[in-house]
């Protein structure tokens, strides 16, 4: 073949490469393609394989339908009270239709700056210092729907817009440094008096409370020790009355063994007044002032004392005369049921056989005063004399009287062994 007809060749499949590279577009998802067919707006085409007429077609924008993110350098911005601060933003936006944003303004971008910038003024211009900086969200919600309603013919909706930072002078971070700083001193002042009063309060608290408690135990045990004191005092006066009463009943059953015991060894008047002659001395040693009479004629008290007990006979003597009715006397034991275990016995030999040599004792026959043995002397001697012969032992002899006996006028009872009187 000639050379011309391979070039031909190789011109014509160049031209259906260029033609169909031309004609076969393919546009990623989330974006747009505003297709123009000789230099009028044909179609919008979207995410896929699209075809255009080569060399009559063509594309003008790729618009990015994604929401976009755009932050804007610091702007200067005036507020109300004259104060120049410094406003950084963020503004969210979303292209929703590509062939406004394409067609309606030259960049949309640039335009969504401006704007911000202009409404971010008008917004801020009418707050104070004070007011920009605790009033973001307000800032950002009119800032919102201005951008939007403004860029709503662009084919753009604005989600949000945020205030990256507000920086005010340097002068006035100063001041508001120190407004800080003593409002930080203030408020933690203030919550030092607070935590100061609400300790305090709880200290009170809790001492109020331990002190009504302790009051409260302090009560308990003064009414445990009183009830316990009261207690004890019962029980010891309990206890008194029961030694007391056992004591007298130690004393009653004393008594009763000592009186049956008299009882039953049958006394005679003479052993009671020489009894009481030996008891003298001991009354007069006591600490009592007392004075005891004795009369001077031994023989007088002893006459009239006997002359009470006994009957006169015919020599003028008294004599005592036990009662012709003798009255058999019992054992205590069989007189009360109660003694009968005080004379018990039975558990300790020793002590029975002292119990049996005291009642032998006491059973054993006092001999009468007037009851003596005959003067071995014979009766030479006058019997009674003051100063005459040995006297007789005892008043009331068994053999009959001398006549000059019963011719005294005065008859000496016999004398007592010398006693120390008081």
């Amino acid at each position: 073949m000639e050379p011309i007809v391979l070039i031909v060749i190789a011109v014509v499949l160049l031209a259906i490469v260029v033609t169909v590279v031309k004609a076969v577009v393919v546009i990623p998802q989330a974006q747009a393609a505003v297709v123009e067919r000789l230099g009028k707006y044909k179609e919008t085409a979207v995410g896929g394989l699209n075809f255009l007429v080569p060399f009559v077609d063509r594309i003008r924008a790729r618009i990015d339908l994604r929401e976009q993110v755009v932050s804007f350098p610091p702007q200067p911005v005036i507020t109300q009270d004259n104060l120049t601060v410094s406003i950084d933003t963020v503004v969210y936006f979303q292209v929703t239709n590509p062939h406004d944003a394409v067609y309606e303004i030259s960049n949309y971008i640039i335009g969504v700056e401006q704007l911000t910038t202009t409404t971010l003024r008008n917004v801020v211009g009418g707050m104070s210092l004070e007011e920009t900086l605790t009033s973001r969200d307000s800032i950002n919600g009119q800032l919102s729907g201005v951008l939007d309603e403004a860029t709503g013919r662009w084919g753009i909706r604005v989600g949000r817009v945020e205030l990256k930072a507000i920086d005010p002078p340097p002068s006035i971070q100063d001041s508001m440094e120190k407004q800080m700083r003593a409002d930080r001193e203030k408020r933690a002042t203030i919550l030092t008096a607070e935590g100061q009063r609400e300790s305090s309060i709880k200290t009170a608290e809790g001492q109020k409370q331990s002190a009504i408690l302790t009051a409260e135990g302090a009560k308990q045990a003064a009414i445990l020790d009183a009830e316990a004191d009261r207690q004890s005092r019962i029980l010891r006066a309990q206890g008194e009355r029961a030694a007391r009463y056992l004591q007298a009943q130690g004393q009653a059953k004393a008594i009763e063994k000592v009186f049956a015991a008299i009882k039953a060894g049958k006394p005679t008047p003479e052993l009671l007044a020489y009894q009481y002659l030996q008891t003298l001395p001991q009354m007069a040693q006591g600490d009592a002032n007392k004075v005891w009479l004795v009369p001077s004629d031994f023989g007088k008290a002893l006459e009239g004392f006997t002359r009470m007990l006994g009957a006169p006979g015919e020599d003028g003597v008294f004599r005592y005369e036990p009662s012709r009715e003798d009255i058999p006397t019992s054992r205590p034991e069989e007189d009360d049921a109660a003694l009968a275990d005080w004379f018990d016995t039975s558990t300790d030999p020793e002590v029975a056989a002292a119990v049996r040599a005291a009642e032998e004792v006491a059973r054993k026959e006092v001999p009468s005063a007037m009851s003596v043995p005959p003067n071995p002397l014979g009766s030479g001697s006058r019997p009674g004399a003051v100063g005459g012969g040995a006297p007789r032992s005892a008043i009331g002899a068994t053999e009959p009287p001398s006549p000059a006996e019963t011719t005294n006028p005065n008859p000496q009872p016999p004398v007592p062994p010398e006693q120390p009187y008081a």
